[in-house]
């Protein structure tokens, strides 16, 4: 019996990592599909403020709001400006302006390990010499990718840099999440972070006249599937699955993401996947493992205590950490 309980679980926990690689990555992909008529901004404004209503509404309901300070509120608005507000419009600009989905992706992809290298200068903590070697090659990895795309996308040289601006969003969210004591719960967290890109992005759409919806059916199908799939469902099984198999696993879960977006790009939208793009995602893979596989090594008690300190967070987990 035990051990069908032990399958069971298993694949459970398959699927649900299965669930998330492919609800992360519609995040990049659906976009690529819906921007193409429409400015990024009226398909961000319209995920994110029924999304942010409907969200108040719940949080209201559960008291969620029993207790929480204002100090922790302006904590996590700060916080969700870069990782949801910043983030989501330099990726959405980005693949508007044709950079190949998987490539997006990947920029994403090797965040945790500029983190785990800018947490020892940052705040104070050490970092190992294979960490600044996974970076290295992780670099490498993505100088390549972007190189392949050079020529094949329809994106001027300077659209790259989005991608990047994304990636530093991310990375200076994590860091903000990392020096503050602030612990709320999922809910508020999402909520807060969800309301102020919301807020923000209505007012930038009003004034850049972007605001008005079309009436298109596929424009409002594309507006659900972003509320539900990259945002609500990517987001839950995040955290299930850190709660499952822990956040060394996750993190190259995250980094699963990239190759698996660029398939999607290559068979639904066409985009170009040559031997030197491969070559790349390899390199941040060995990257990527490299981090990881060092911070998995076992050592002493003080470092051990650094260690769990100084662990790269993913794009939710910049979002949500209960300590985004």
């Amino acid at each position: 019996m035990s051990k069908q309980i032990g399958i069971l679980h298993s694949v459970v926990t398959v699927a649900a990592a299965v669930a998330f690689i492919g609800t992360w990555s519609s995040g990049f992909i659906i976009p690529a599909y819906a921007t193409v008529d429409v400015s990024p901004l009226t398909l961000l404004v319209w995920r994110f403020v029924p999304l942010a209503v409907v969200l108040l509404a719940v949080l209201r309901l559960t008291g969620g709001v029993t207790g929480l300070s204002a100090r922790d509120l302006r904590t996590q608005a700060t916080i969700g400006l870069f990782a949801q507000f910043g983030y989501c419009v330099a990726v959405y600009g980005a693949v508007a302006a044709g950079i190949a989905t998987g490539t997006v992706a990947l920029i994403d992809a090797v965040q945790p390990l500029v983190v785990a290298v800018l947490v020892g200068p940052v705040l104070g903590l050490r970092v190992r010499g294979a960490q600044w070697a996974g970076l290295v090659i992780g670099a490498v990895g993505v100088l390549l990718v972007v190189r392949s795309q050079f020529g094949s996308s329809e994106a001027p040289p300077a659209a790259y840099l989005l991608p990047a601006v994304a990636m530093t969003c991310l990375i200076i969210g994590t860091l903000l999440q990392r020096r503050s004591a602030v612990q709320t719960g999922v809910l508020v967290t999402l909520t807060t972070h969800v309301t102020v890109t919301a807020v923000l992005l209505l007012v930038i759409a009003a004034v850049t006249g972007t605001l008005i919806p079309p009436a298109s059916a596929s424009f409002w199908l594309a507006v659900v599937l972003t509320a539900v799939f990259p945002t609500l469902a990517a987001y839950g099984l995040y955290w299930w699955l850190l709660r499952r198999v822990g956040i060394t696993a996750l993190q190259a879960l995250l980094f699963l993401i990239a190759p698996a977006t660029s398939a999607a790009g290559s068979i639904l939208l066409g985009e170009p996947i040559t031997i030197v793009t491969v070559a790349g995602f390899v390199l941040c893979g060995i990257g990527v493992a490299v981090v990881l596989t060092s911070e998995s090594r076992p050592q002493g008690t003080s470092a051990r205590s650094q260690e769990t300190s100084a662990r790269p967070a993913g794009k939710c987990d910049v979002a949500a950490h209960d300590a985004r």
